[in-house]
C-alpha cells in the first residue's frame, strides 16, 4: 500500500486509534476520528490541554490503527510525524476538517465558539510508513 491508497483509505473511514509516547515510555493509545487535508496529511482534531497533544509536542512519532466503521475487516496502520497547529491559525482548518468527515455543521459561527472554548488544535500528520494493512 503506498500512502495515497492510505489517503483514501483515510479518507473513506475515520475511525482510529492513535499511538503516541509517554514522556516515561511506553505508550498512550487514544480513539480518534480522522480524516485528511489538501496537503497530503492525516488530520486529528484535539484540545490543546490534552495528553496525547503534550506527548505529541515532546515527541512527534506517532502510529495510527485506521479501521472501517464497523471495526472488524480493513484496516491500515499508518506511521509518522505529527505537527501541531494551534488557534487562531488552526480555526478554518479544524472547519475543514469537520466538512470533509461530517458535511456542514448547521451553524458554524457555534461551532468556531466552540473550537475557540475547548482550545482545539488540529494535529497535521505526515505519513513516513503504510503497513501492514489487514483483512479480518
Amino acid at each position: 500500500m503506498t500512502p495515497e491508497d492510505a489517503l483514501e483509505f483515510v479518507g473513506n473511514n475515520h475511525r482510529a486509534v492513535l499511538v503516541t509516547r509517554k514522556s516515561r515510555g511506553g505508550v498512550q493509545t487514544s480513539p480518534v476520528t480522522v480524516g485528511i487535508d489538501d496537503h497530503g496529511h492525516v488530520v486529528i482534531s484535539s484540545r490543546e490541554t490534552a495528553y496525547k497533544v503534550r506527548n505529541l509536542r515532546r515527541d512527534p512519532s506517532v502510529t495510527l490503527c485506521v479501521f472501517n466503521d464497523g471495526f472488524y475487516g480493513e484496516w491500515i496502520q499508518i506511521d509518522g510525524t505529527a505537527e501541531i497547529e494551534s488557534l487562531p491559525e488552526a480555526m478554518e482548518p479544524l472547519v475543514d476538517y469537520y466538512r470533509r468527515i461530517s458535511g456542514e455543521h448547521p451553524d458554524w459561527d457555534d461551532y468556531r465558539s466552540v473550537m475557540a472554548e475547548e482550545k482545539r488544535v488540529l494535529v497535521h500528520v505526515s505519513i513516513d510508513k503504510v503497513g501492514p494493512t489487514r483483512a479480518g
